[in-house]
């Protein structure tokens, strides 16, 4: 029978793909045939990730990367292209919360860092992908994580909020900018996905976020690999600009 997602002969860029959600990502993809590149700034963890997605079969690499930094990001996208001589999609998928507290009590310092680490690292990282995809005349796809965030708000994480809101409008501006040249772009807004990073939140936020699932659960980061593959497969070429929301229904679900 035939596989309608298989992905072989596809190289992905996932920056953030040494853990969590890109992780999730990675391995999705990997199961579907891709080669996949991880860009991370922790050696270990990469090292780690690189051993689990070998075990899948997959063939990955992983740089050393801070996206928040432009020149690291044009080198290290230098160095993806000369080991696997092509690029076909990116997961901008790096990013953090920042330092939660209220917005008139938050440094300008603090600001700029959650600004730095969730939107200027997905500008930082979609440019030389944008222009290899151009040059290359073959299509391409691009792909954010943004946050249920983007549509609640959070308290206490303005920043984290508020950037999130601001990739899903760099992802309608570059759909159209780039829907010329067959390369789509979309994002995806997980709501409560259990993560190494989530399960340090408080245990009452964590039932709160389970109340308002429509089936009472959280989400698992197995959950997340379909999305990655649908959105890198040509199933979705008639797909963007959009955000898609894997949330259980938190985002409707009545107060």
């Amino acid at each position: 029978m035939e596989n309608i997602f298989n992905l072989e002969g596809k190289v992905a860029i996932i920056t953030g793909g040494n853990s969590g959600i890109g992780l999730a990502y990675a391995k999705g993809l990997v199961k579907s045939g891709a080669r996949v590149a991880i860009w991370g700034r922790n050696p270990e963890k990469n090292n780690d990730a690189l051993k689990e997605l070998r075990v899948l079969g997959g063939d990955v690499e992983a740089f050393i990367c801070d996206v928040t930094d432009e020149i690291q990001c044009i080198d290290t996208f230098e160095k993806t292209l000369s080991h696997f001589s092509k690029v076909d999609f990116c997961f901008a998928n790096a990013g953090g919360s920042g330092k939660a507290g209220m917005l008139h009590k938050t440094s300008s310092n603090d600001w700029n860092a959650v600004i730095d680490l969730n939107l200027n690292s997905v500008v930082n990282t979609y440019k030389p992908v944008i222009n290899h995809l151009i040059e290359q005349k073959n299509g391409g796809k691009l792909i954010v994580t943004s946050s249920v965030a983007a549509h609640l708000g959070m308290g206490y994480a303005t920043g984290y909020a508020a950037t999130k809101a601001a990739v899903m409008g760099l992802t309608r501006a570059l759909a159209i900018e780039l829907g010329r040249y067959d390369i789509q772009v979309n994002a995806v807004l997980p709501g409560y996905i259990e993560t190494e990073m989530s399960i340090n939140t408080p245990p009452a936020f964590q039932e709160a976020t389970r109340r308002r699932s429509a089936n009472g659960k959280n989400g698992t980061l197995e959950q997340m690999e379909g999305i990655a593959v649908f959105l890198a497969s040509s199933h979705s070429d008639f797909m963007t600009g959009q955000g898609v929301i894997l949330d259980g229904g938190h985002t409707i679900h009545p107060m």
